[in-house]
């Protein structure tokens, strides 16, 4: 008996299916944070950027230190960060196209950090890959033909440069808890935009994940 694909339960079916398949990278990189966050204070001093440590050969702190954070509430700031963002640009590229942009941006963070941040001892969090996937989600949104795409491009320029202009927004310091390392923001956002501008675009409302 062949499967009607016009049955209502197989059209939930694979809504479902679609839905989850799309926000499985945002979800993996919260939960997978989550449970490092539950090493407390002993699992952040060993998979932090180091970078003496990652001199001495701890080379997976260059993706560990991305992913660990100050405290539960630095960590449920970026968790909401990152599914804000993925709400408003998730639908620009494929799964795998994110996977890539993710890859690239923490590589070119760690690049920004080790050539032109010698001074910067320590790093955690999530914020310059998540200043990435909005960076590369404008991008891509404004390839496809989304006017929302360049309003939502001129906010992050202006942070971005308010950021390396004046400083951190104000009371952000406070709310995760230490120093915002804006350069994370900036090399993210940089490098995710160069990546967006290369990867195949989806030419569809984002309400369609």
């Amino acid at each position: 008996m062949g499967l009607n694909q016009d049955d209502p339960d197989h059209r939930i079916e694979h809504r479902f299916a679609g839905v989850l398949t799309a926000w499985m990278l945002p979800g993996t990189i919260v939960a997978v944070a989550a449970v490092l966050a539950l090493t407390g204070d002993a699992g952040r001093e060993l998979l932090r950027y180091d970078r003496l440590a990652i001199a001495g050969g701890e080379v997976w702190r260059l993706l560990s230190g991305h992913i660990v954070h100050l405290s539960w509430t630095h960590y449920a700031l970026n968790a909401a960060g990152m599914f804000l963002i993925w709400y408003l640009v998730g639908a620009r590229f494929s799964a795998a196209s994110w996977g890539t942009v993710a890859v690239l941006t923490i590589a070119g963070i760690d690049a920004g950090f080790w050539l032109l941040e010698p001074q910067l001892e320590w790093y955690v969090g999530l914020s310059g890959v998540l200043h990435g996937l909005l960076a590369a989600g404008v991008v891509g949104g404004i390839r496809a033909g989304h006017k929302d795409a360049w309003l939502l491009g001129i906010v992050l320029v202006l942070k971005l440069g308010y950021e390396q202009v004046v400083g951190p927004i104000p009371g952000s310091a406070a709310a995760t808890g230490g120093a915002v390392i804006v350069a994370a923001h900036l090399y993210g956002a940089v490098t995710a935009a160069v990546a967006g501008a290369i990867m195949p675009v989806r030419v569809q409302r984002p309400a369609s994940i």
